[in-house]
């Protein structure tokens, strides 16, 4: 599908279910069928929209970097997104309050959030990477599906906003402090994400294609192939990709993590209506 008049009544369509709450059948399960490259086109035309209504966009989302999730939903590479102002929150308080009204089916997902002093290299190794990077803090992402029962292809989400709701941000810590080797710790830490109290699922790093240093690069790979969108720039958040599975959320519950093997504080935040 590359009518442009077609791309932009989907964009309008989804725009207005993410606005609404609601949830529509998937895109490619229309007919004239719908790829990767219109479904950015799709992306791009929400993000326009979203900027006209005076949302500023401060760095981007990385999703599908888990390849239990990929294989979850039969998605084959990693996708990405933006994040607004609107949509970023510092999580300073003992356990967060976040309120899942504005959600449509909404998931968690414990991520490492990385802050761009200056805009990393195209082709650049792990260690070039981090010397660009200046905090790196632990964070919940909120994710959502407009697409009900988390039935979908992997054009579907990108258009989708890849997914995003929300980024709940703990407290950052410079880059040198994660660790005597950070790009190591990045790489071999460990994560238990509880429910209630109770371990639900547990990950590494290394879940994050291998390293969320290697998801970056991987991001940075991907938008030096689109140049309909800019590289990544000094001042950007990049949020990771998930350690563990993504895990249905309810009002009520509250979730916790701790994280061993690198210095980074665990997060609290509890789900209400």
């Amino acid at each position: 599908m590359t009518d442009p008049s077609a791309l932009t009544a989907i964009a309008r369509r989804l725009k207005a279910a993410q606005d609404d709450v609601r949830q529509l059948e998937p895109i490619t399960s229309q007919p004239g069928g719908f790829g990767i490259d219109a479904a950015y086109e799709v992306a791009h035309l929400i993000h326009a929209a979203r900027m006209a209504d005076g949302a500023v966009p401060v760095g981007r989302k990385i999703g599908f970097t888990n390849a239990a999730v990929q294989s979850q939903y039969g998605v084959r590479e990693p996708i990405w997104g933006f994040v607004y102002d609107t949509t970023v929150a510092a999580v300073t308080n003992q356990v967060h309050k976040c309120s899942l009204g504005r959600f449509a089916e909404p998931r968690i997902e414990p991520e490492i959030v990385v802050h761009f002093r200056s805009a990393p290299p195209a082709g650049g190794d792990l260690p070039a990477i981090l010397g660009c990077i200046d905090w790196v803090a632990h964070g919940f992402e909120i994710v959502q599906t407009h697409f009900p029962g988390w039935k979908f292809q992997a054009a579907d989400t990108i258009a989708d906003s890849a997914l995003h709701g929300t980024l709940l941000v703990g407290a950052p810590q410079p880059a040198e402090r994660l660790g005597a080797d950070p790009v190591a710790a990045l790489e071999r830490f460990s994560l238990a994400l509880s429910c209630n109290g109770a371990v639900r699922d547990t990950g590494t790093g290394r879940n994050v294609l291998g390293s969320p240093l290697a998801a970056l690069a991987h991001l940075i790979a991907v938008l030096a192939r689109q140049p309909q969108y800019r590289t990544l720039q000094a001042g950007e958040i990049v949020t990771t990709g998930t350690i563990t599975s993504a895990l249905p959320v309810r009002a009520g519950e509250t979730w916790s993590t701790e994280l061993a093997g690198i210095a980074l504080p665990g997060l609290s935040v509890e789900f209400v209506a």
